[in-house]
């Protein structure tokens, strides 16, 4: 069903009794409050919420499990996601960027087919260690949040390709991206970082590194390996 730029403020009735909906768009409309009903749709495997202005989502989006597309929740004005996204076990997108965020829930973790996570433009100051449950994650997109670091469990994300960390508090680049062996774009503009570790050299399929606007200076050595390597730097 697309009720995209309906000029909704509300979900019609309608949509509940639609129990074999497979697509659900309500994108770009003026809702405030999402029913508890939306967990009466089974058969949902995609579910667009964004550019709306949803201050919460309720508990019963976790009843949604056939859930393998995408779920959209990206610029609305939640301040927090509910634990029960952890029961979505299969989706493989979700976008949670443009919103007030200042944690992701611990359950995250158990929502081990994501292979795509955005959480840009927030203000988280930290991830949860769980991240590192994400085994099937390929991109991570995190720019203008307010971190320091990624937590440890990141070294076991094997099948990242891409890590944005654009806009935020990194003085360093984070160890736990040492060693991963697909890792190919990294984006770090716009921190303090001030050293380029030797290991990053050591990231085999690294193609494109972005240290513009910080106070960087890597060592020639590391630069020189880069580029026999053929990786783009940008500084």
């Amino acid at each position: 069903m697309d009720y995209w730029r309906k000029g909704l403020r509300e979900v019609p009735d309608q949509v509940w009794e639609q129990r074999d909906t497979e697509v659900l768009l309500l994108a770009d409309n003026a809702l405030t409050r999402l029913s508890a009903r939306i967990g009466t749709l089974p058969r949902l495997h995609t579910l667009d919420l964004g550019h709306n202005q949803l201050t919460e989502v309720p508990d019963e989006l976790g009843a949604l499990t056939g859930l393998s597309g995408f779920l959209y929740l990206h610029d609305n004005r939640l301040t927090a996601l509910p634990d029960s996204l952890g029961h979505l076990t299969r989706l493989g997108y979700l976008n949670v960027g443009e919103n007030q965020l200042t944690a992701l829930p611990t359950a995250l973790g158990s929502m081990a087919s994501l292979v795509e996570l955005r959480a840009q433009h927030n203000l988280l100051s930290a991830l949860p260690e769980s991240l590192g449950h994400l085994t099937a994650l390929r991109e991570l997109w995190l720019r203008g949040n307010h971190l320091t670091s990624l937590p440890a469990s990141a070294s076991r994300l094997r099948e990242l390709r891409e890590v944005e960390l654009r806009e935020n508090h990194l003085e360093t680049v984070p160890a736990a991206l040492r060693g991963l062996p697909l890792l190919r774009r990294l984006d770090l503009r716009a921190n303090r970082i001030r050293e380029l570790p030797d290991w990053v050299a050591e990231l085999p399929a690294l193609e494109k590194l972005d240290l513009r606007w910080n106070p960087a200076r890597p060592a020639r050595g590391v630069l020189r390996e880069l580029a026999r390597r053929g990786c783009v730097v940008l500084r």
